[in-house]
């Protein structure tokens, strides 16, 4: 092993004790220059020897080694431009060392002035405002059938949208207020509009109470003629028949091609054939799924359904899982107290009756609605 000596205070370098080939305790030679601190050239080429020395032993130096061993020129450019005199030695392989031969590179941040803020958050609310597709809604997309409100086109039955001013037009105000405030009341939608007996004004109230609900704004309600017997609300409200309803509650017919929507608040469900096994129809759990899709997909608020009469079919039996509650029609003229007692028991435990409604009273203005 090559020995190093290390020189005295007075520049002259120590010889070592042993011989050539004997261990010495002094390290390499420094060049102090007056004070117990290492010269730049010094240090040069105490880089230098110590790189050699590690290349003879290490085939692969360190990192920290590698970079002091560059060429003198390179060394020389990062060197920092301070006084010879001050610069003290760093032990090569140190965290320190590192540091100073390769320091780390922090990306400046950029700083904007307030009045660049301001304009940068201007511009930013200036942009125009891109709008998200809006839902599909099937009850815009049913076809929109043409309706005399006013009553300038002669219907089958009176409609009390053409005449505001009667008596018979307020009490079927009264009967939609008081309707509406009983389903809100229990979170219901469907009601079943029926009679005890043919011709006691089912359809004649079913159609007008759906005309009455239709002027309440922003709300959406159904019509759905459900009397396979004897279908008559196309009939009534004085449009064209259309729609086939045993198929609609079968799934064969989408609900665009077989409803009508006659404004913004009242679409109708009519049917032009007749069909004597309506029971059968309505008994189908294809016909309740067909239902509550109708419900959902449109968002109505109220959906009425005219229904044959209690006594004289089954038809409304089969379909009273499906309503919420029950709205009974009253001859005036014809209908008999046994008859609401029939009723009332045929009901009881199944849908609850949510009034009953005496038609064709002797006076108008004195129709009658029982809660």
């Amino acid at each position: 092993m090559k020995h190093f000596a290390v020189s005295a205070s007075d520049g002259t370098p120590a010889r070592p004790e042993g011989g050539e080939n004997e261990l010495s305790n002094t390290g390499p030679t420094f060049e102090t220059g007056g004070e117990d601190r290492m010269t730049q050239r010094g240090f040069k080429r105490f880089r230098r020897r110590g790189t050699q020395s590690q290349s003879l032993t290490d085939p692969a130096p360190a990192l920290d080694q590698q970079v002091a061993a560059r060429p003198e020129t390179a060394s020389s450019q990062e060197a920092p431009t301070e006084n010879p005199q001050t610069a003290e030695a760093v032990p090569i392989g140190t965290a320190e060392a590192s540091s100073r031969v390769q320091p780390a590179r922090v990306k400046p941040r950029l700083e904007l002035d307030p009045q660049s803020r301001v304009d940068i958050a201007q511009e930013i609310i200036s942009e125009p405002r891109v709008d998200l597709p809006a839902r599909f809604d099937p009850w815009l997309q049913m076809p929109e059938v043409p309706f005399d409100f006013l009553g300038q086109r002669t219907s089958r039955l009176p409609l009390v949208s053409a005449f505001r001013s009667s008596p018979t037009a307020r009490a079927f105000d009264l009967l939609r207020t008081r309707l509406l405030h009983s389903l809100k009341a229990h979170g219901w939608k469907r009601v079943a509009v029926t009679s005890p007996s043919a011709g006691g004004g089912t359809t004649f109230s079913a159609v007008n109470l759906a005309l009455s609900l239709a002027r309440v704004p922003h709300s959406r309600t159904l019509l759905m003629d459900l009397n396979f017997r004897a279908p008559g609300v196309a009939a009534a409200l004085g449009i064209p028949p259309h729609g086939d309803m045993a198929a609609f509650l079968a799934g064969e017919v989408p609900l665009g091609q077989h409803l009508q929507r006659l404004s913004d608040t009242l679409a109708v469900g009519c049917n032009c054939h007749p069909d004597q096994n309506a029971s059968d129809i309505l008994h189908d759990p294809r016909a309740a799924e067909v239902i509550s899709e109708l419900i959902d997909e449109t968002r109505a608020d109220t959906v009425l359904f005219d229904l044959p009469p209690v006594l004289e079919h089954d038809d409304v039996t089969a379909f009273l899982p499906q309503v919420d509650g029950v709205l009974l029609i009253s001859d005036g003229d014809k209908t008999t107290a046994a008859e609401l007692a029939a009723c009332e028991k045929m009901l009881a435990g199944h849908a609850p009756l949510l009034g009953v409604v005496l038609n064709r009273a002797q006076q108008a203005d004195k129709t009658q609605v029982t809660p």
